[in-house]
């Protein structure tokens, strides 16, 4: 197994945001035209996930590139955008694109709710290294996240369904990203609590 290495955080943080801001930017260069492409005609929206797409494959490569490891949920997140902005621009159907969000933190509900049926933390596995938690912290943790990528979901059906596409447009780029930061500087009691506890037994 390649060692995984370390790189410059700001670096890190512009691989893994910089195709989004850059899909909000083309969004609101391209989203009042449209264009006519071998006979067929595509909107903005169409045509920023178009360049979503092979961005978010080249930033993803780029980082295995220089560290070295990606996570199964970044490998995820870029083969279903592969496979729903495929279908959005194949189709000519924004809808698919927007339900994206829906089914990666579906999946990820998913996949830490199996974990906690077995009695385990998938999300250890993923995290243990940056965040120091006893096995109890990282339970609570899960549970947590789990139930927070489910309540996403639904925060972006309702939204896709009922709202604006520039509505939508923000809330993926700037409400998601707030929204994750915000549950994470939320949970500075659990990782003081129970950070303390495993400091403590080693």
């Amino acid at each position: 197994m390649a060692e995984r290495r370390k790189i410059n955080p700001a670096l890190k943080s512009a691989l893994e945001l910089g195709p989004i801001l850059a899909f909000f930017i083309a969004y609101i260069r391209l989203r009042e035209q449209s264009f006519t492409i071998a006979g067929t005609q595509y909107d903005g929206f169409v045509l920023a996930t178009a360049g979503f797409i092979p961005l978010i494959l080249l930033t993803t490569g780029i980082l295995w590139a220089l560290t070295r490891h990606v996570s199964k949920m970044q490998i995820a997140t870029a083969v279903l955008v592969v496979v729903f902005g495929g279908l959005t621009v194949w189709l000519n159907d924004e809808r698919f694109f927007k339900m994206k969000p829906t089914v990666i933190y579906v999946l990820f509900a998913g996949i830490l709710g199996a974990g906690l049926l077995r009695g385990r933390s998938y999300l250890q596995y993923v995290m243990e290294e940056m965040v120091p938690l006893a096995r109890e912290g990282w339970m609570i943790l899960t549970r947590r996240l789990a139930i927070f990528f489910a309540g996403l979901a639904v925060l972006n059906e309702v939204i896709w369904r009922t709202m604006s596409t520039d509505m939508w447009v923000n809330f993926k780029t700037f409400g998601l990203t707030i929204a994750i930061f915000g549950f994470f500087m939320a949970q500075g009691a659990l990782f003081r609590t129970y950070g303390a506890e495993q400091e403590t037994d080693d």
